[in-house]
């Protein structure tokens, strides 16, 4: 059964969905999508879990008014409404599972395990792109400056869906339509303020105790490969996963392999194996 909530954070209405009842398993999605990026996974962990995924401010339908705000509370917010009272396990991808490594920093008893799928870290070390890269960032570049939203939102999904050393158009059907769909409610939100609860992580990934599970894709920027690993090593009880022919979204890409993953991870976390 599908529940839509909305969720009251500061000046924020969050957009919720949860599917079936259980242990809490909260979804946060990338900085290029909204939660529409896990609907493979809800449906096929909400058979045995409590699966939650929301739209953070500035994406698909959360509507926020412009203020200082902090992800990690909104999220908060989230768990408060919905986990009935149980610690949770966040699967986040790239800037959600920045905020989900936040999260177990700062509310440890709220947090029971993670999965970051190819996930930003406050403090990591700055990436070094090849020149291929920086071509195309630079082309992204001039169409923000240009106000060509749809020229954005292209190239963001050659970067982030095909991989950024991939062909263009690697991916095609409806996972491409609707990355510009999120991607394109995104590019156009109203401004919501500044996250104002950012400090460095990186360097405080021992002191996270939780089971983790880390997957990047081998078609991912090279540096979010290599962070990956780093994170996968650094946290005490880490382990990695890496997709052969993935990109930075593979639970659009893939569906079927993420879903998997991520569900045996949650059936070992809950001792159901």
């Amino acid at each position: 059964m599908n529940a839509h909530h909305r969720i009251a954070s500061g000046r924020a209405m969050l957009a919720a969905e949860a599917v079936g009842s259980g242990d809490p398993v909260i979804f946060l999605h990338a900085n290029v999508c909204d939660s529409r990026m896990w609907r493979a996974q809800l449906d096929g962990l909400g058979a045995g879990s409590k699966a939650i995924a929301y739209d953070r401010r500035g994406f698909g339908e959360t509507r926020a008014e412009q203020e200082a705000f902090s992800a990690v509370a909104d999220l908060m917010a989230v768990i408060g409404a919905l986990a009935d009272g149980r610690p949770a396990i966040l699967v986040g991808c790239s800037q959600g599972g920045r905020i989900a490594v936040d999260a177990a920093l700062q509310h440890p008893t709220s947090i029971r395990a993670l999965v970051l799928i190819a996930p930003s870290v406050t403090g990591a070390p700055e990436p070094i792109h090849p020149p291929e890269i920086e071509s195309l960032l630079a082309r992204q570049k001039q169409a923000e400056a240009a106000g060509d939203l749809d020229r954005v939102n292209a190239i963001k999904a050659r970067l982030w869906l095909d991989g950024p050393l991939a062909p263009e158009g690697r991916i095609t059907g409806e996972a491409r339509r609707l990355f510009l769909e999120m991607n394109g409610i995104a590019l156009r939100a109203p401004p919501i303020g500044r996250d104002v609860a950012l400090a460095p992580a990186f360097h405080r990934l021992g002191e996270i105790s939780a089971a983790a599970l880390v997957i990047w894709g081998d078609r991912d920027f090279p540096h979010i490969q290599e962070r990956s690993r780093d994170v996968a090593a650094m946290l005490p009880n880490g382990s990695g996963h890496a997709l052969t022919g993935a990109a930075h979204l593979p639970s659009l890409e893939r569906p079927a392999e993420a879903t998997a993953l991520i569900a045996a991870f949650v059936t070992r976390c809950a001792g159901r194996e």
